[in-house]
């Protein structure tokens, strides 16, 4: 028991795990968007993270790729926490301008904002 938490929190660390600012959940379809679009925006997504150096940081984002976010209509479907912000229509196509802005800039981009539910907030 004790080599498997080893080892869990050796891939975390690894990771980065404990230090992202933010996490990016990216729904790569086949509900919200084609499978070929959701993995289209994801290798972009990847991509501008990577080339931003945003894997660490003060402004570190962790990624992931899931196949719903239950929300199957107008995706690729994006949302990102701690602040909760849900956005539609995250094609290959948007993602560098969602990461220069949101994510470097600190602005979402409120046009293709469509809920929000920031985690901690007071209800």
């Amino acid at each position: 028991m004790r080599e498997q938490k080893d080892e869990l929190q050796s891939v975390a660390a690894k990771l980065g795990v404990g230090g992202y600012q933010r996490h990016v959940l990216l729904c790569t379809g086949p509900n919200c968007c084609t499978p070929e679009d959701g993995m289209a925006a994801w290798e972009v997504l990847k991509k501008e993270l990577k080339d931003r150096n945003l894997g660490a940081g003060p402004q570190a984002c962790y990624r992931t790729k899931v196949g719903c976010l239950r929300i199957c209509c107008h995706g690729p479907t994006m949302l990102v926490y701690p602040e909760g912000t849900w956005y539609h229509g995250m094609t290959a196509e948007r993602i560098p301008q969602f990461v220069q802005q949101h994510l470097v800039e600190g602005k979402p981009l409120e046009e293709w904002i469509f809920a929000k539910n920031p985690l901690g907030a007071d209800q």
